[in-house]
């Protein structure tokens, strides 16, 4: 289950990068990076997991949560294997089509992030440091979101990642998106285990 969503969440993540509209401020730093220092998107996408581990660790006082570590390496291998599958197929040249593969990408980065965090697996780290920063402000997911994404923005200006208009959007409506598909997949999630329960206990009787 966790797999599927990380898959559905890369998928997102790749749409906004080939609408060449801007991607999401942590996205534009790994691809700043990757453009600007070597390896692929992926694998600073594990490098960049690795040093937010360790800060959240010291947010939380905690030990730190390596097994985010694979969660990540999955998204790594997802961004990649999307980036590589889709480089060809989707090439979207004229403005309204850079818009639709930007919004496609936005909703499902949405779903996709919302419903991997109910399964309560180890989440990727910087979706942790939206939690724990929504945790210690007593804030919301929208507040906690928008925040991350102007601190990721400084850095992906830094390295000269690629930054548009559908970064502003994300900076803008991430947090939003998010923040309205936590509810409705937490929802669909308990209709379905409720549905699961029910027909388990009506096999037993």
């Amino acid at each position: 289950m966790c797999f599927l969503c990380i898959i559905i969440l890369t998928l997102g993540i790749s749409f906004t990068i080939q609408s060449d509209l801007g991607t999401s401020p942590f996205d534009a730093l790994l691809v700043g990076l990757s453009v600007n220092v070597g390896l692929t998107v992926g694998s600073w996408e594990v490098i960049t997991a690795l040093i937010l581990i360790c800060f959240n660790s010291f947010l939380k006082r905690k030990r730190p949560e390596f097994l985010g570590l694979l969660t990540a390496f999955i998204t790594g291998i997802g961004i990649d294997m999307w980036l590589f599958l889709l480089h060809n197929l989707i090439t979207p040249e004229l403005w309204y089509s850079k818009i639709v593969c930007f919004g496609i990408g936005l909703v499902v980065i949405g779903i996709g992030t919302a419903t991997y965090l109910h399964t309560n697996f180890a989440p990727i780290p910087v979706d942790r440091l939206t939690l724990i920063i929504q945790e210690l402000t007593s804030t919301t997911i929208f507040f906690s979101r928008t925040f991350i994404y102007l601190l990721f923005l400084i850095m992906a200006l830094i390295f000269n990642g690629p930054i548009g208009v559908g970064t502003l959007l994300t900076v803008c409506l991430g947090g939003q998106i998010l923040n309205y598909f936590m509810r409705f997949t937490r929802k669909v999630l308990d209709h379905i285990l409720t549905q699961s329960n029910t027909s388990l206990n009506y096999d037993k009787d």
